[in-house]
């Protein structure tokens, strides 16, 4: 009985397919932006909305952003919703109690960052002080 891979036993259209696949999903990362960071959704206010806030993207060609939300069952983003060039937003009458919600950016060409899944913010940060 034979073990292990065996090149006469090797798909090798399939195997160069993959590779095409793999370039292709590189490619396509390479030529979108960063992700954004300090992504953060408001936990501390009861409502039906989600507030998110997130660090602005520094990219020259950023075009804007996207909420991508899905059902708490769903195992794929199901929905987005451009928002533009901004750093907070509301999605009024969407309950954080129902909804996974992400943020990702997006360039002038039409290239989408990987997702950021927010973080909890528990209440508003304090204002800075001066120190003496």
């Amino acid at each position: 009985m034979q073990f292990g891979d065996l090149p006469e036993f090797v798909d090798f259209p399939y195997v160069a397919n993959v590779a095409r696949v793999n370039a292709a999903s590189l490619a396509a990362l390479a030529l979108a932006p960063s992700r954004p960071k300090g992504v953060t959704i408001l936990a501390a206010r009861l409502s039906n909305d989600t507030d998110l806030k997130w660090e602005p993207n520094t990219e020259p060609d950023l075009a804007g952003y996207e909420i991508v939300w899905r059902d708490t069952t769903a195992p794929l983003w199901t929905n987005f919703k451009a928002v533009g060039n901004v750093t907070t937003f509301s999605m009024k009458g969407m309950s954080k109690d129902n909804y996974f919600f992400g943020v990702r950016a997006i360039d002038k060409d039409g290239n989408r960052s990987q997702v950021t899944y927010p973080r909890p913010q528990a209440r508003q940060q304090p204002a800075e002080r001066n120190s003496m």
